[in-house]
């Protein structure tokens, strides 16, 4: 069906892109280059895109792959699943913080030495 060919695609991407980028983002927090932040805002903010296509998907099927019981419904698909929005969230926040930091930095009217 064509709702399985966008899941196999999505996963295809989050295979060979985002766990690639995920890993170097890991190295960059150990190795402190420039780009940390940056590549932290892309991770994050394409794990959140792939949480909303996850959900979005799963509303538009009329929530058919989750089970109603609410125990599973809420404490396994909102509540483990939430976390894959959390902390994306956090990730992105906490990038987009120092990254403005920066800009400030960077935007600052600097004094000529007479």
């Amino acid at each position: 069906s064509r709702s399985d060919d966008f899941i196999v695609a999505m996963e295809t991407v989050t295979a060979w892109a985002w766990g690639p980028l995920s890993f170097l983002t890991f190295l960059a927090f150990l190795r402190h280059p420039p780009t940390r932040y940056v590549l932290q805002l892309l991770v994050s903010l394409g794990q959140l895109y792939g949480d909303v296509l996850y959900f979005a998907t799963e509303v538009r099927a009329g929530w058919s792959h989750s089970d109603p019981r609410p125990l599973y419904f809420w404490g396994y698909f909102v509540g483990l699943n939430g976390l894959w929005v959390l902390v994306p969230g956090a990730l992105l926040a906490d990038a987009c913080h120092h990254l403005a930091a920066a800009q400030r930095a960077l935007d600052r009217p600097r004094h000529k030495a007479h």
